[in-house]
């Protein structure tokens, strides 16, 4: 005789895969998938993968000048929108 094997978290799942099919399910996932984007970005390219000042407020002054430099970057590409890449004069 054969079985199928169902999980004892089964319940859990079919009710995650039910909150999945909402609209305010998808809202919430289009937010965090920008944000995400954010951190993903400022790990990677901005190299913000391990803080380099200690303690609390040099995390946090850390952090707050990555994203600024962030916010910076963005708000010049939306300047310049033809301008995918800044030029700078060597002085």
């Amino acid at each position: 005789m054969r079985k199928i094997a169902r999980s004892i978290y089964e319940a859990a799942r079919d009710e995650a895969r039910r909150i999945a099919t909402t609209p305010e399910y998808k809202q919430s996932y289009r937010e965090r998938k920008k944000v995400e984007m954010l951190f993903a970005h400022l790990k990677r390219i901005l190299k913000l993968d391990r803080l380099r000042l200690r303690g609390p407020t040099g995390a946090h002054d850390e952090f707050l000048l990555a994203a600024t430099a962030q916010n910076l970057r963005r708000m010049a590409k939306r300047i310049m929108p033809g301008n995918t890449k800044m030029k700078f004069a060597a002085g």
